[in-house]
């Protein structure tokens, strides 16, 4: 009897021990299951913000205008003839050939072509012209019209930097006649009316496709391309689209 109860004791013992066991599982497998539920609940709020904030950040719109400020800071103090920025009497010359409805050369604007122009353009090294290029569309023919007839009044740069920092998605349709204009009112232009006439002018128009043709002529594919001229080149040197900033200066110092 006395092996019985022993038995009877250790198989007690035993059961207690599993329902504990399982309890523990239990409790873990809750952990787990609250800590996916949290997990997904902060993919879920992150994924939320980053596509409202792409949604505000996604451009094109014509009432909502915006980094003017930073466009007149980093341009302040370098004159401006057209779409010529910096010294007209600089050596060098840096030619963009640029569609502005590219997104690839809205990154070269924001990213690449700042340090250029507060460096060696600001000090007078070089001067800095943008050339239509218009590839993406048939929206970016009035795109570059507006910049040509804005520069007719001294507010070239500051309108393509602004397009460019308030740009769409490519082809999608927002560069409306609205949306040019109010580029326009931020960016300085004054005379809206002039401006307004100008840029849908022929003589502007012609101009644009005599750009273009000359991108084309020198074997430009894409935009931005550049081209620079100065005493140390022999003519026009093709530089295509150097990948950093560090890049053009070197061409700069090297046609200096």
């Amino acid at each position: 009897m006395s092996n019985k109860r022993e038995r009877e004791k250790r198989r007690e013992e035993r059961l207690r021990e599993e329902a504990r066991a399982t309890n523990t599982d239990r409790r873990a497998r809750l952990l787990q299951l609250g800590a996916g539920a949290v997990f997904l609940v902060i993919v879920v709020v992150v994924v939320l913000i980053v596509v409202n904030s792409s949604s505000s950040e996604s451009g094109g719109d014509s009432s909502a205008i915006v980094h003017a400020a930073e466009v007149d800071e980093m341009l302040g103090g370098i004159p401006q003839e057209k779409t010529v920025l910096g010294d007209p009497k600089a050596s060098v010359e840096l030619v963009e050939y640029g569609d502005l409805q590219c997104p690839v050369c809205k990154e070269y604007s924001e990213q690449v072509l700042p340090q250029i122009i507060e460096g060696q353009v600001k000090k007078g090294q070089a001067k800095l012209v943008f050339h239509n290029f218009t590839i993406i569309g048939p929206q970016s023919i009035p795109a570059g019209t507006a910049a040509l007839a804005a520069g007719e009044q001294g507010r070239g740069w500051n309108y393509i930097e602004l397009f460019y920092r308030n740009q769409g998605e490519e082809n999608s349709g927002y560069a409306t006649d609205d949306f040019l204009e109010a580029v326009a009112k931020k960016a300085g232009v004054e005379d809206l009316a002039k401006w307004n006439e100008e840029r849908k002018s022929k003589r502007l128009r012609q101009e644009l496709n005599a750009t273009t043709s000359q991108a084309q002529n020198y074997g430009f594919t894409g935009t931005p391309s550049f081209a620079i001229k100065g005493p140390g080149t022999n003519g026009v040197k093709l530089l295509g689209t150097p990948g950093s900033s560090g890049s053009l200066e070197e061409a700069i110092e090297e046609a200096s």
